[in-house]
């Protein structure tokens, strides 16, 4: 089964997700690379703009989910399999891990305490605690290796429906189909 051409996301969402993707592949590899970085200004530097971009993150997150549920393009599902329903449930709950992995960053960064851009410090929580330091820290990693494992999941499923089912659904969220979409009259009527 095959979508139609006009069956899509809006433009807004199809971007919203991309950047999100994006924002969160950067983000896990600036933070693979922190610790690489000499100690000093260029850590400094780094940690900051890795702290800046999750921010960022952050807003386009909450801009998503408000789009999602009050202006962006609803669309119905393939199929009402359990399937189906569990894809909506895998979704929200990548909502929720990202949700948590943004807190869980700016909880490090209180707990730990940081200097920012060398312009001001966030003054730690609990300065001698190093254990707390450590695991607070240690927590935003795990969680971003699991929002990452889930997002690649998510991929393989996207690629399984294109290929396997080949029932149109990567085609709904794919960026490169607005300009063939915008020809179409009922896609300016979004």
């Amino acid at each position: 089964m095959n979508t139609p051409l006009n069956a899509a996301y809006d433009r807004r969402t199809v971007w919203l997700h991309w950047w999100v993707a994006f924002l969160i592949v950067g983000l896990w590899i600036a933070g693979q690379c922190i610790n690489w970085m000499p100690r000093g200004t260029p850590k400094i530097m780094f940690r900051s703009a890795h702290i800046a971009v999750g921010v960022v993150l952050a807003l386009f997150w909450l801009y998503r989910i408000y789009w999602r549920a009050f202006r962006g393009v609803k669309l119905p599902t393939l199929d009402l399999s359990r399937l189906s329903r569990f894809s909506r449930v895998y979704h929200q709950g990548l909502y929720v891990l990202i949700g948590i992995l943004l807190l869980s960053g700016l909880a490090a960064v209180w707990i730990r305490g940081d200097n920012l851009f060398e312009l001001f410090i966030v003054p730690a929580w609990d300065p001698g605690n190093k254990e707390l330091r450590r695991s607070a820290v240690q927590l935003h990693e795990w969680l971003a290796n699991g929002l990452l494992a889930a997002a690649g999941l998510h991929m393989l499923a996207a690629l399984w429906h294109h290929w396997k089912r080949q029932d149109g659904l990567l085609h709904r969220m794919w960026p490169t189909r607005l300009s063939q979409r915008a020809m179409s009259p009922s896609f300016h009527d979004q």
